[in-house]
């Protein structure tokens, strides 16, 4: 039998041999730091094909015969950055409620322990999906190659430890999220990785509404917030395209008690007079068909009402991914990483 686990957010591979009466595992040595595919075994023989994918290698397809133990590799998609200068580290936060919260730190060997690294922070959290290692090639080009950071965290509402992850941080706990994705952000702090100056966060959907209640919230610790077609008034979100359908993620606004824990954490809400925030960068679609443009609008009219300076674009199509072909993709891209290069690491 072969068999691929999730352990500690990262991919392992086994043969299981059952032999007198006991299973034994032996590991396949695939890379670490990454996540493991299975996409194909045979039906005769004890041959299958991995995929296999990481912060820093691109996505390979690797041939493995489990009589013999050969383990190769056919084929890899070309490099799309220089990943020689660069490592990737595992560290551990602590939330508000003493849960252990893991998150990847991909930056430049050469980095600087004294809070001068310029540093993105990523995340999602929600519908119990998974963030786990990944290769993203403009991100490395842009971003990584410049003697930047990248952070992944692996906040609770997402799948990374399987279903009670994902119920721990939901409804009416849903602010445990929030303060995971905090935590998170002032560990890398205390680390001296970054600093308030030089962090930024990013997300989009569920990782928008993210962003939102991170900056909205803790606006002392970032310098950047990228809210990407963004979930933003969760007092009206049923009321908005596909809204109606998440109250199983969020709580419903129109049950008193579920309107009540949805207000205390709603961005849109949380924008007040006499209070300062990180300039954002909103981004929106207009034919955006799950999360609608009304709440990136929204946000935005909100800090032009407030006079809090903001950035705004809305893409005229593309649905939810803000893009519909290579070229306007290219262009939000570009926009994002000038945006984030002027935040975070020009004076």
């Amino acid at each position: 039998m072969i068999l691929t686990t999730l352990d500690n957010v990262q991919s392992k591979a086994f043969v299981y041999k059952y032999d007198q009466d006991a299973w034994r595992a032996t590991p396949i040595p695939l890379p670490e730091n990454a996540s493991i595919g299975l996409p194909a075994a045979s039906n005769e023989t004890d041959e299958v094909m991995f995929t296999v994918s990481s912060f820093l290698r691109p996505t390979s397809l690797w041939y493995f015969d489990a009589a013999t133990e050969r383990l190769e590799i056919l084929k890899s998609i070309p490099p799309r950055f220089n990943a020689s200068r660069l490592v990737v580290e595992q560290f551990e936060a602590t939330s508000r409620d003493g849960t252990r919260i893991p998150y990847f730190v991909v930056r430049p060997k050469s980095a600087r322990f004294d809070g001068s690294t310029p540093t993105i922070l990523y995340g999602y959290g929600g519908f119990q999906i998974p963030l786990l290692p990944s290769y993203a090639g403009v991100m490395g080009r842009l971003w990584l190659e410049q003697g930047n950071a990248y952070v992944v965290a692996n906040l609770r509402g997402g799948g990374e430890y399987g279903p009670r992850w994902h119920e721990a941080a939901q409804g009416a706990t849903k602010q445990r999220t929030w303060d995971d994705f905090i935590a998170v952000a002032e560990d890398l702090i205390r680390r001296k990785i970054t600093s308030p100056r030089r962090l930024g966060v990013a997300g989009g959907s569920q990782g928008g509404l993210l962003v939102g209640t991170a900056f909205t919230q803790r606006p002392d610790l970032f310098n950047a917030a990228m809210v990407e077609v963004p979930l933003f008034d969760m007092v009206r979100f049923t009321k908005l395209a596909a809204g109606a359908s998440w109250t199983g993620e969020y709580g419903d606004p129109a049950i008193p008690e579920q309107r009540e824990w949805l207000e205390a954490y709603s961005p849109y809400q949380k924008l007040v007079p006499a209070k300062t925030y990180p300039t954002p960068f909103i981004l929106t679609s207009t034919k955006d068909d799950r999360v609608h443009p009304a709440h990136g609008r929204k946000a935005a009219a909100r800090l032009a009402e407030l006079g809090q300076p903001y950035f705004y674009y809305e893409n005229l199509d593309g649905g939810h991914s803000a893009a519909a072909n290579l070229i306007e993709d290219a262009r939000r891209v570009a926009l994002e990483y000038t945006y984030a290069s002027r935040r975070l690491v020009d004076e």
